[in-house]
């Protein structure tokens, strides 16, 4: 089933492509002219130096043959006869698939990265009709009348029939990518549960810079543009999601059609020009204070030192780690300010007297290290107050999480976990959690012992105080030190509860930090012990959860394992991985014929019995127009079929 996403972007190429019919009413008549803008479209694609990582595979190929046309062009260009009619019709409609191609492979290669993460599979089906297109095309072209080679004309056969084969592919995003997107949208606005995944989202989709982000803000504007009112909701899943990923990089937030923020003082004077050079790269302010870092790279001294004082230790317009911190004053370029503001009449924004991190004496600094006092205060009340503060400081701003750290805040708030009251433990966990975005807060807060406090909440805390804990779990577990402490403290289990008897939320928050923890060989064995089969299986039969992907990715992680297999090599659940393969989504039988191959390899009667409930039909069909994976992870299973002799006559 198409999505309303995937709708509305086959809905915005449509557009695209009446657009260009639209512009080329006039065809040249000239078949040189026809053929060398052709060739001059495969020479721009050619030009694509990279392209966005969800679609980088499909991008290329299609890259790669269409470079291949080129000799069957050049073979139409040399010809000395006249065109057939027929001939003509083929290159117009080669000329408009091939700027499908073209507007298709520029939106690949610089169109914005969330937008083409969240629509992968509806991009992918572009690509696909592209390539109909194009074997169309080639199908009905005149060879003889046109005196193409014998070589050149078997060379385009061989590609009609790979362009084919690839037209009813889905290629899908890799599992991981797709677990993360899903955590980042799914997490409630009151916490910061998505900040792990969303550090990995930054890095797979290379945003983790503030060049990155201003570039892809630039994009998402474009976005917006053009889909206007069409799937508001998506557009603001990617608002969202690039709002989280700003925050990530210490960027201040605007609006998602916003400019970058601009200073009152250049709002009064806009109609005058400050040279780029005079801008930090980060606020896009003019610089009042200008400091240069190892990399060479000038910055205001107030933004860089913020981005610092955030635990970044890398450029942020190249990504380039710095080899030191020092801050030196850039007096060359200051002057050009100064002389460019008095020559311009233009006054320099005010800015604060920094203040010394390591001696909190004023404003919001001297506020902080009172709250964290606060948290060890006897009074109920009081603690109550701090805790409740102190978690939403370390949601909203970055820096502050490294300030509550570096002014000793995660001791106290380690233990309020223990504390008898439950509204105390919420608020604690969850601060915990936004605190443990920070890599290097992570390994504090473990060093504290804080994992068995949370396993204590998650097992007897709150509703709320549970789905906290779980996501404060995943998030801890990204250090491969705490995925064997967690596992060993006993965490595995009352996840496993959670996943049976929670919210949807707590569910959803409960399958990712599993996810995370199986990845470790011992947890597995201890969350199959700890029964974490039951659940999954009842997982995929609510498929209104939308979790049947994840659920079949932690099975598939488990089927790796002896007892794994054994517990889940039951036919009730072979017959509903046929069933999935049979009616689920691209990715459901994708995923499904993983794990049916994973066990089957161990355990030949559970293919017997999958042929029984008719897998073998199923198979054929995803192996014909299943995604990439999914159809080499058909051949696989022919191939053990066919050594096995179960290959059905």
């Amino acid at each position: 089933m198409v999505s309303a996403g995937e709708k509305d972007i086959e809905q915005g190429f449509k557009m695209d492509e009446e657009n260009d019919q639209s512009n080329q009413i006039t065809t040249p008549i000239d078949k040189r002219d026809l053929v060398y803008e052709l060739m001059g479209i495969i020479q721009t694609i050619s030009s694509y130096a990279e392209f966005r990582r969800t679609q980088r595979k499909e991008s290329r190929n299609l890259v790669r043959r269409m470079k291949l046309l080129l000799p069957l062009l050049e073979e139409i260009r040399d010809f000395k006869g006249k065109i057939p009619e027929s001939g003509v019709q083929c290159l117009v409609k080669m000329k408009k698939a091939f700027h499908s191609a073209k507007k298709l492979l520029k939106t690949c290669h610089c169109g914005s990265k969330l937008y083409l993460a969240l629509e992968s599979e509806a991009v992918i089906r572009r690509f696909h009709s592209v390539y109909e297109k194009l074997s169309q095309t080639l199908d009905g072209m005149p060879y003889e009348e046109l005196g193409i080679s014998d070589e050149e004309k078997e060379q385009v056969e061989l590609m009609i029939i790979q362009f084919k084969r690839s037209k009813k592919r889905i290629d899908t995003q890799d599992m991981e990518l797709a677990m993360d997107l899903m955590v980042s949208l799914s997490t409630e606005s009151d916490r910061n549960a998505d900040s792990a995944s969303i550090e990995r989202l930054a890095k797979k989709l290379e945003l983790h810079t503030v060049e990155d982000l201003k570039a892809e803000m630039i994009s998402v504007k474009e976005v917006i543009k053009e889909r206007r009112s069409h799937n508001a909701e998506n557009t603001q899943r990617i608002v969202d999601l690039l709002d989280k990923l700003k925050k990530l990089a210490g960027m201040e937030e605007t609006g998602p059609c916003d400019e970058p923020v601009m200073p009152k003082a250049l709002e009064k004077s806009i109609s005058i020009a400050i040279p780029n050079e005079f801008l930090c790269p980060i606020t896009l302010q003019i610089m009042a204070d200008p400091v240069i870092i190892s990399t060479g790279q000038t910055y205001e001294r107030e933004s860089i030192q913020q981005w610092l004082d955030s635990n970044h230790h890398t450029c942020p317009k190249t990504g380039e780690t710095l080899t030191h911190l020092s801050l030196a004053p850039n007096f060359a370029l200051r002057n050009l300010i100064e002389e460019w503001c008095l020559k311009n009449n233009f006054q320099l924004p005010a800015k604060e007297a920094p203040t010394n991190p390591e001696s909190p004496s004023a404003g919001s600094d001297e506020k902080l290290l009172s709250l964290i006092k606060d948290l060890s205060f006897s009074h109920l009340e009081v603690q109550r107050k701090a805790v409740t503060k102190i978690r939403m400081l370390s949601k909203e701003n970055p820096e502050k999480r490294t300030l509550i750290a570096n002014y000793g805040g995660i001791p106290p708030l380690v233990l309020l976990l223990s504390y008898p009251d439950s509204k105390i433990q919420e608020h604690a966990v969850t601060a915990l959690l936004n605190l443990s975005i920070d890599e290097s807060n992570k390994k504090l807060i473990s060093r504290e012992n804080a994992i068995p406090e949370i396993i204590e909440i998650l097992q007897n805390g709150s509703v709320g105080a549970k789905e906290n804990s779980a996501a404060a779990l995943f998030s801890l577990s990204m250090l491969d030190e705490n995925k064997v402490a967690i596992g060993s403290l006993n965490g595995i289990p009352p996840l496993i509860d959670l996943l049976k008897n929670g919210t949807i939320r707590g569910r959803k928050d409960a399958i990712t930090a599993l996810f995370n923890l199986c990845f470790n060989h011992a947890n597995k064995s201890i969350a199959i012990q700890a029964g974490i089969v039951a659940p999954l299986l009842q997982l995929l039969e609510e498929k209104h959860l939308d979790m049947v992907d994840e659920t079949l990715s932690i099975l598939l992680i488990l089927a790796t394992h002896p007892e794994g297999r054994q517990v889940i090599g039951k036919l009730s659940f072979i017959e509903t991985l046929v069933n999935l393969m049979k009616d689920g989504t691209p990715k459901n039988k994708e995923c499904s014929v993983a794990v049916l191959f994973e066990l089957s390899t161990y355990n030949s009667n559970l293919m017997l019995a999958a042929l029984q409930y008719g897998v073998y039909e199923y198979l054929v069909e995803i192996g014909k127009e299943g995604t990439d994976r999914g159809q080499r992870k058909v051949k696989s299973i022919l191939q053990l079929m066919t050594k096995t002799e179960q290959i059905p006559y």
